[in-house]
């Protein structure tokens, strides 16, 4: 074994960190050790009632005793374990309680810690001033302690042996340092993990977070994407015809603006869903719904892209969560069809007494060569992109509803019901 293999416990930071590890339990249990010292020289050597001494001494024990079981020092020791060993715990699940086994491991795991942390700083007390004695003899920084005494076999005069043993009591120490902390590092996860029921809570809070986000991107993706489709169409078709017809840009710059507005609405929607997660500040911000179809529909068809829709019932019945994710699929499956399709599309929209029907197609355009805004597979293919049909997968998963989507034939067509129990 190479030297540097041998030495590196002892220079590694990691080796140092873990000793203010240790020290801090020390530190903390140099309350309890003045106590117990209190305490016994009452029960020895004071006239104080014994009765009397033994309750005080029960009292005191439960004082000391009790913060051990509690949540903070639990969380304060994790907080340590995270920044001085290094090792990755979560913090406790907030608004969680903590049961009664989680309880115990953690009282164990800081008595462990005052234990090891007593005897580091016993040791820093007592055997390194005696080493740094010895070894200052050699270099005749004599002291009465090591000129007059003997210490085993050797005496003032042997000043070799006496530095050897110095700085084989340094690096002992050192090694001991080490060692403990190398294994408070192996059982801080034990001792410190978070119980089942914490790793459930936290599951739970990470899959609600990666909900929000992924709704988050939905509604982005939703309504920036088909603004910006539009955008890119009229400004597409407007650049062709801009000396031939300036009243058709001038129909296609209003639609541009149409559609930038009603994107930074959306923005704002969503933006204000990250500045206050509970939704308040997001719900002053009406969203769309089908109530808003018509004008969905009569933007599309101003893009450039015909669109027969018809609608059977009456969508200001429908539930508020089912009209707003009815529009979105809509909006999303009339973004695909200008962008992939070509020819008008067709809209049916039914609203029934347990759920909301609605079925979209249109052609599917020929791939032209070299036209990077077409689909990769022969056909116009809204499936290239994927994160919009992504999001009608979620959107039609969350509400227990049916997806059917796909080509037929030399058409692209969309199925989707999206039924009313448990919405209302």
């Amino acid at each position: 074994m190479k030297p540097r293999a041998v030495l590196a416990p002892l220079v590694a930071g990691s080796t140092w960190r873990r000793g203010v590890f240790l020290l801090l339990g020390g530190v903390l249990v140099l309350p309890y050790v003045l106590l117990a010292v209190a305490f016994a020289q009452l029960l020895t050597q004071s006239d104080a009632p014994r009765p009397l001494v033994l309750a005080l001494l029960l009292v005191a024990a439960t004082i000391a005793t009790v913060p051990v079981f509690l949540d903070g020092p639990r969380a304060l020791e994790i907080a340590a374990a995270r920044a001085l060993l290094g090792v990755d715990l979560p913090d406790p699940a907030p608004g969680h309680a903590v049961d009664r086994e989680t309880r115990l491991r953690s009282a164990l795991w800081i008595g462990l810690h005052l234990v090891s942390g007593g005897l580091v700083v016993a040791a820093l007390f007592s055997a390194v001033p005696m080493a740094l004695a010895f070894i200052g003899q050699q270099f005749g920084l004599g002291t009465p302690m090591t000129s007059a005494d003997r210490f085993g076999p050797f005496d003032g005069r042997d000043t070799g042996w006496l530095t050897l043993t110095g700085i084989v009591v340094l690096v002992t120490l050192g090694y001991a340092v080490a060692g403990l902390g190398a294994l408070a590092v192996s059982m801080a996860p034990v001792l410190l993990g978070p119980a089942q029921a914490e790793r459930i809570a936290a599951l739970e809070a990470r899959t609600t977070r990666l909900a929000e986000r992924n709704r988050l991107a939905r509604e982005l993706h939703d309504s920036v994407g088909h603004a910006l489709t539009v955008a890119t169409l009229q400004a597409g078709a407007a650049r062709e015809l801009l000396d031939r017809d300036p009243e058709f840009v001038r129909r296609a710059l209003g639609a541009i603006e149409e559609a930038g507005r009603s994107a930074m609405d959306d923005l704002d929607h969503v933006l204000g869903l990250l500045r206050e997660p509970d939704g308040r500040q997001a719900a002053l911000v009406p969203q769309r719904t089908l109530a808003d179809l018509d004008r969905l529909v009569a933007d599309t068809r101003v893009a450039g892209l015909p669109v027969d829709a018809r609608c059977t019932g009456d969508p200001a019945d429908l539930p508020a969560v089912v009209s707003r994710e009815g529009y979105r699929i809509v909006q999303e499956g009339l973004t695909n069809a200008a962008r992939y399709g070509r020819g008008p599309a067709t809209l049916r929209l039914g609203v029934h007494s347990d759920a909301l029907e609605l079925e979209l197609d249109n052609a599917m355009a020929r791939r032209r060569r070299g036209d990077p805004t077409r689909g990769g597979r022969g056909w116009g293919d809204p499936r290239r992109g994927g994160r919009g049909l992504d999001g009608m997968r979620e959107r039609v998963l969350l509400l227990g509803g049916r997806l059917t989507v796909g080509p037929d034939g030399d058409r692209w067509r969309i199925r989707v019901r999206l039924p009313f129990e448990g919405t209302r």
